[in-house]
C-alpha cells in the first residue's frame, strides 16, 4: 500500500483530494498551455497535479500547510531537480519572494473550500509578479467571481477580484472527482492580472472598505448602505442613482465613489 491510502483528509485544512484522472489531465493541459517557466502550486495535497507537472515544467514550487503530506511530496520529487517544497500557510506566505527578474509566476491549485476567499484576497496583492492563476474552487465561489452586475451572485468578491483580474469560468467538476466526496460542485477558473488596470482606485484600502460596507447592507439602498461615507449630493455629482442597491452598482462606479472621496480629502 502507498502512503496515500493511509492519509486521511483533515477537516481543519478543508482537504478534499482530487482523484479523477480525466479532470486531472484536463487541468494539467490548461496549465502547461501557458508555457510558464515558474509554476507555484498551492495546497498540492497528495500530489495529483504535482506528479503530472514535474515531468512537464521547468520549475515547480509547492506550498503545503500539512506537514504530514511533505514526505509524500518529497517522494514524488525524487529523481527530479525542478521541485521546491515549502511547508507553510499560504495566507502568511510572501509570494514575491519567489519571483525572479524578468519572470512571472503562474499560480495553480485546488484551494480548500474553507479558506478560498481569504487566499484569493491575499494573492490579489501579487498581480505584478503573477502571469495567471488557475484554481479549482467551490462552484458557488467561481460563480461569484465571474458574476455580472445586478445578478444575485454579484458582491464584494466579484468587485474586488474583477478590479485586479480578468476572470474566466473554465469548467465544472462534480463531487465524485474528489475523496472525500464534497457536498457541492466545484469549478475551475482562470484569473489573469491586468497589465494595466482599466480602472484605478487612488486608495485601494478605501475601496475595499466602501465595497465591504455596501454589501454588508446589500438590501438597503446605496445611500443608506454607505451612510457615513457618502451623501445624496455626492451620488448626484457622480450621476449614480441613490435608490439603487449595492448589487446594481458597477465596479467603475464604486471606484468613482472612492476616488471622489480621496480628492475631497486632499482638498481639505
Amino acid at each position: 500500500m502507498t502512503e496515500q491510502r493511509f492519509h486521511y483528509a483533515k477537516k481543519q485544512f478543508g482537504q478534499n483530494f482530487l482523484i479523477d484522472e480525466t479532470i486531472i489531465e484536463q487541468i494539467v493541459s490548461i496549465i502547461i498551455a501557458a508555457k510558464s517557466e515558474q509554476i507555484v502550486e498551492i495546497g498540492p495535497g497528495l500530489g495529483a497535479l504535482t506528479k503530472r507537472l514535474l515531468s512537464l515544467v521547468k520549475e515547480l514550487t509547492v506550498i503545503e500547510i500539512d506537514r504530514d503530506l511533505i514526505p509524500q511530496l518529497e517522494r514524488l520529487g525524487s529523481g527530479f531537480n525542478n521541485l521546491k517544497i515549502h511547508q507553510a500557510d499560504i495566507l502568511k506566505f510572501d509570494l514575491a519572494t519567489l519571483s525572479k527578474p524578468n519572470q512571472t509566476i503562474q499560480v495553480v491549485g485546488n484551494l480548500p473550500y474553507n479558506i478560498s476567499t481569504p487566499v484569493l484576497f491575499h494573492l490579489s496583492q501579487y498581480g505584478s509578479v503573477v502571469s495567471e492563476m488557475i484554481f479549482m474552487l467551490q462552484k458557488e465561489v467561481v460563480e461569484r467571481i465571474c458574476a455580472h452586475v445586478g445578478s444575485k451572485a454579484y458582491g464584494r468578491l466579484t468587485i474586488m477580484l474583477q478590479y485586479h483580474y480578468q476572470p474566466q469560468y473554465l469548467f465544472t467538476v462534480p463531487p465524485q472527482a474528489f475523496k472525500p466526496v464534497p457536498k457541492v460542485d466545484s469549478a475551475v477558473v482562470r484569473l489573469t492580472p491586468y497589465k494595466i488596470k482599466p480602472i484605478v482606485a487612488q486608495d485601494e484600502k478605501l475601496l475595499t472598505r466602501i465595497v465591504t460596507q455596501a454589501f454588508n447592507a446589500r438590501r438597503k439602498t446605496l445611500k443608506n448602505a454607505l451612510k457615513g461615507f457618502i451623501d445624496e449630493k455626492l451620488l448626484t455629482v457622480l450621476e449614480i442613482d441613490s435608490q439603487l442597491r449595492p448589487e446594481a452598482i458597477t465596479l467603475q462606479q464604486y471606484v468613482s465613489i472612492c476616488n471622489h472621496l480621496v480628492n475631497e480629502k486632499n482638498l481639505l
